[in-house]
């Protein structure tokens, strides 16, 4: 009878503590998002927008590239004259070395340091994702350089931010975010078997499952929003990027201000930095900065308004996101013509994947729609088609929302930092008719081999389904 008295208080400590732990959980999963995330910016009209884009594909049985997009930034960093602020997510040069990679993360960071050097007054800013150092295990060369040469490198700090795995999230910041990180590594690395090890604490923060993922570079005259990484193992990835000017670079400058400040930057750092509004109230083009959940906000919006004879056309690296699943099928019930190209998520980094979420997800789209969604799958070859892109061609207009976010809970469900930009233009405009040539190759195959049919990757297997929906759901994963 002691016994049972004596454990009544352990019992119920317990069951206060679950029921801590719990709300803590549920608070950091519906908590407000910090000020200036999830912007819809203003509408600027503009003439100047370029669509950029890297290919990866098979020609005559050899693999052919067309890059630009990185050439593009360090193109943006020769010519800056006031400052430069860069975000990327990935920016290392840590993988299986083994394997063979251009150096594209010690190009950029060379870069960056040779024109501080050059112009020591100059404000040079990089914000990145502590993934980089495996969660503050290591430093790395890349970044000891550029702090090296004065320029501050700020680590995201992403607590602020909502918990996109919240069975995990409430018992880290109980139990374990009190720690820290650092000190001395004693587990191999999960990235890299010749990366430095790292701390148990360390893989504790990497099950959070949630990044800062913007790609953005900012200049005083031009911005450039894209989905490719300065990582030297993603060198060879098929990616998208716009090059933008005029106000909207304001607009950028807030959303990249706010994440600094979050990780420590004094608020006087961009005080000086003024941007160069060349906006035409007669462009062609209208321009807004979308990031977190306006994302989409806007996606759906767009793909609700397409009707009948319209397009819509997504590249996709990752889809899973549920909304977005509901209103492609809708769209394609309402007559819309729906053309996905996804990446058939079998590759990453040397590692095999087992195809969720897209192959289950393409499943469900090709089978709740009787056929009208079509699916092709990008012919990858050890690399990744890394695109994240929305294009919906309608009778009036062409709408195109393009960035680094994924669709999926996490990257647009106002979890991750995620920027993307919308631009609203006539089709015989310079950038819709590039953007419809660039899909219309990808899909036809024109002068190579880009994709393959939904059937050489199609997985229409329950596991794989109820696996990708638990996932999805939960926040239980890397996607």
């Amino acid at each position: 009878m002691t016994a049972i008295f004596t454990r009544r208080p352990v019992v119920a400590g317990l069951l206060i503590l679950m029921f801590c732990v719990m709300m803590i959980s549920v608070y950091h999963l519906y908590k407000k998002v910090p000020d200036h995330t999830s912007v819809e910016g203003d509408v600027h009209r503009t003439n100047d927008i370029e669509f950029l884009y890297d290919l990866t594909y098979q020609k005559s049985g050899e693999q052919q590239q067309e890059q630009v997009i990185f050439d593009r930034v360090f193109e943006m960093i020769q010519e800056a004259e006031d400052f430069i602020v860069v975000d990327m997510f990935l920016f290392n040069g840590q993988y299986d070395q083994s394997m063979n990679f251009p150096a594209v993360a010690g190009s950029l960071a060379d870069a960056l340091v040779e024109k501080k050097q050059n112009h020591p007054n100059m404000d040079i800013v990089v914000i990145t994702d502590r993934i980089n150092t495996f969660y503050g295990s290591y430093k790395t060369d890349t970044f000891t350089s550029m702090k090296e040469a004065d320029i501050p490198v700020f680590y995201t700090n992403m607590k602020p931010l909502r918990d996109s795995n919240p069975a995990y999230s409430g018992v880290y910041r109980t139990f374990f975010q009190w720690f820290g990180t650092g000190g001395k590594g004693w587990l191999p690395n999960a990235f890299s078997p010749d990366a430095p090890d790292v701390t148990l604490r360390s893989y504790l923060e990497l099950l959070n499952f949630k990044a800062n993922h913007r790609k953005t570079v900012i200049t005083e005259d031009r911005g450039l929003v894209t989905s490719a990484n300065p990582h030297d193992a993603s060198a060879d990835h098929s990616n998208i990027g716009f090059e933008i000017k005029g106000g909207i670079l304001e607009d950028m400058l807030k959303t990249e201000q706010a994440v600094a400040e979050m990780a420590g930057a004094d608020p006087s750092l961009f005080s000086s930095m003024e941007v160069e509004d060349d906006s035409s109230k007669e462009g062609p083009y209208q321009l807004q900065l979308l990031t977190e959940g306006k994302i989409e906000k806007h996606t759906l919006k767009e793909i609700r308004e397409a009707g009948a004879g319209d397009r819509v056309t997504v590249g996709a690296f990752y889809l899973s996101d549920r909304d977005v699943i509901s209103a492609l099928l809708k769209a394609a019930d309402r007559g819309v013509d729906v053309r996905l190209v996804l990446d058939p998520n079998k590759d990453a980094f040397g590692r095999e994947k087992n195809g969720i979420p897209n192959r289950p997800a393409a499943a469900e789209l090709v089978e709740d729609s009787g056929g009208d969604v079509e699916v092709k799958w990008y012919h990858t070859n050890g690399e990744q088609f890394h695109t994240k892109m929305v294009f919906v061609e309608k009778e009036t207009e062409d709408v195109l929302i393009g960035g680094s976010a994924n669709y999926t809970k996490r990257n647009i469900g106002d979890f991750n930092l995620e920027t993307n930009v919308k631009i609203s233009a006539a089709s015989d405009t310079e950038v819709m008719e590039k953007t419809d040539a660039y899909f219309q190759r990808v899909w036809n195959n024109e002068e190579g081999r880009y994709t393959e049919d939904y059937e050489t990757f199609a997985d229409e297997s329950a596991l794989s389904y109820w696996l990708y929906r638990f996932q999805e759901w939960s926040g239980l994963s890397s996607f």
